[in-house]
């Protein structure tokens, strides 16, 4: 009775967890960016990325107070103003294209800071196989 019941109980285990679930891919991970405001200009780097969520730390290296936007295709995302001495961050899954990055004054200047550039390429990967990711 004892072989019997025990090749019972592991057929009953056997049908259990029958529900199938999806195996779907991670989406990529995050690309940390950073950028810097000067008075010659704002510059990004890396400028060239693969589409998919970045996340652009942004310092202000002049005198002046700064709001920073990035706009490109149907991204419109503002953060500041920034101090300062002091950073801001933009947070934003990107598509493929073209994103100005742009640090805006409410005082006049004699010089407009040049805009900075992003590239986002093709897609970027699944982070499924990254080790430490949440």
């Amino acid at each position: 009775m004892g072989p019997a019941l025990l090749a019972c109980a592991m057929l009953a285990l056997g049908g259990c967890g029958e529900q199938k679930f999806k195996n779907e891919a991670r989406p990529a991970a995050a690309i940390d960016l950073t950028g810097v405001i000067q008075s010659k200009g704002v510059q990004v780097d890396p400028a060239t990325v693969g589409a998919g969520p970045v996340m652009i730390t942004i310092s202000n290296q002049t005198k002046e107070p700064h709001t920073v936007t990035l706009s490109g295709g149907s991204v419109q995302e503002t953060v500041g103003p920034i101090q300062p001495r002091d950073t801001g961050t933009i947070q934003k899954t990107l598509k493929p294209g073209l994103y100005l990055v742009k640090a805006g004054s409410d005082r006049a200047v004699t010089r407009e800071i040049r805009v900075g550039q992003i590239t986002v390429g093709k897609k970027r990967g699944s982070s499924s196989n990254q080790l430490l990711l949440p």
